[in-house]
């Protein structure tokens, strides 16, 4: 029924809208740190609600209730037996809460003084760390040069002996350092920084603790894997992302603190007058939208209350355990498969290999062999995208070259799934 190059135009624009929307759906998309089936955490009933917004308490009252009841519901999780939070429009957005808030801690004065009222703050982050944080210091004047990047041993986990010599360098500079971000759960790697370590130190200094825990967040969930947090619950504030491996819509992210002095209000207040007013009828302190550096918030917590309701948090858990068992099962296919090699053993469930054709299989570990290999991946992820067969990422990481970085998270993946996968990589790559 399509006569006219506009009529064509448009429909080949909603194809590509539709495959847009489904392929991170799709039980072998392993590209992100998201991913599976999304049908009932209640994100086109939320997008619809374009009245309902996080901002006073009569705007949208259940749905500010829903959100304080999923922040006391993690914030247990956590640890911590109470503290304050919000859900923000990302997981770079939760650190920069993070970074601001430290910093107010550390330097209150500045948030009517400016950078007049500073020292020169420092803060400090492992080099696996997640480049918010870099940006959060870019954005709010810090600078770039006064984020310590902590080195990370080889299993991509920050050294904290190495954290505590860069503490002491940066006071000799005469330097203020104000705050470490730990991560739970890289983005490359998935490694788990120790955090009880890190703690020690960050008491010992009096400096802030903000756990990066957007993507590893979820291992909190399982009884079997939540080991891999060991001490979250001795940060000052945590970020932890929904929208990944617990599977909601996009987005979904959660910023919390442990603090009971509302600091987070403090901090982000401006006391708008035509909102906040202090005599409404009912308790103000439902009117949480001056604790936000934003001013309305879409109602982003409805999704997971919704889910976690659907689900529970035994299913919850049990999603997370399964994840963990599929990304054991590849890494043990591909220690016994020809042409594939493991870059390390998972902690988590980004699983880095890489593979090598039969062509260069002959060649030992040599320059030559790195220099070939770097070009193969980037070839094979261009032919899956052609053929739409599947969809992993791949990265060089330091000096080594291009692996293929398989993040697994639906619980629709099967063993037959991940077995597909070596095989379609294999053939898609072995005539290179």
């Amino acid at each position: 029924t399509l006569h006219t190059p506009m009529a064509h135009y448009k429909q080949t624009n909603v194809l590509f809208i539709l495959l847009c929307i489904y392929s991170a759906a799709h039980p072998r998309f392993f590209n992100q740190l998201y991913g599976g089936e999304r049908w009932r955490d209640g994100a086109l009933l939320n997008d619809g609600q374009k009245c309902k917004v996080i901002l006073q308490y009569f705007l949208a009252p259940v749905f500010t209730v829903m959100e304080k009841a999923v922040l006391k519901k993690m914030i247990e999780m956590i640890g911590w037996e109470d503290g304050d939070g919000l859900f923000n429009a990302g997981g770079s957005l939760s650190n920069m809460y993070a970074v601001n808030l430290a910093r107010f801690r550390h330097c209150p004065d500045m948030k009517e003084c400016g950078m007049s009222a500073s020292p020169r703050l420092v803060l400090f982050t492992s080099q696996e760390c997640h480049y918010s944080i870099t940006k959060a210091a870019a954005f709010l004047g810090i600078g770039t040069k006064n984020v310590y990047v902590v080195p990370s041993d080889e299993r991509g986990k920050m050294i904290p002996g190495a954290l505590e010599e860069l503490i002491v360098k940066a006071t000799r500079e005469g330097a203020q350092p104000f705050m470490v971000n730990a991560t739970a759960g890289t983005t490359v790697l998935g490694a788990f920084d120790p955090i009880h370590q890190i703690a020690d130190i960050c008491e010992k200094y009096g400096l802030w603790l903000h756990v990066d825990a957007c993507w590893g967040g979820a291992a909190l969930l399982s009884k079997k894997h939540r080991d891999l947090l060991k001490g979250i619950h001795r940060a000052n504030s945590v970020a932890w992302n929904p929208h990944k491996m617990m599977m909601t819509c996009l987005q979904c992210c959660a910023f919390m603190v442990r603090d009971q002095t509302n600091l987070l209000q403090h901090c982000n207040s401006a006391k708008a007058s035509y909102l906040f007013q202090v005599d409404k009828f009912y308790d103000v302190s439902f009117d949480c939208g001056d604790k936000s550096i934003q001013c309305s918030r879409k109602p982003d917590a409805f999704k997971i209350w919704l889910l976690w309701k659907a689900l529970g948090t035994s299913r919850l858990a049990q999603r997370v355990d399964r994840a963990l068992a599929m990304a054991q099962y590849l890494t043990q296919q591909i220690k016994g498969r020809e042409g594939f090699r493991l870059l390390m053993e998972p902690e988590y469930t980004n699983v880095c290999f890489w593979y090598i054709p039969p062509s260069l299989r002959h060649l030992p570990d040599c320059p030559e062999l790195w220099e070939k290999l770097h070009k193969v991946a980037p070839v094979i992820k261009e032919r899956m995208m052609k053929k739409g067969s599947l969809m992993i990422g791949f990265q060089p990481h330091g000096d080594r070259a291009n692996f293929f970085r398989m993040i697994i998270i639906s619980p629709q993946v099967s063993t037959e799934d991940m077995d597909f996968v070596l095989e379609e990589i294999q053939s898609l790559g072995q005539d290179l």
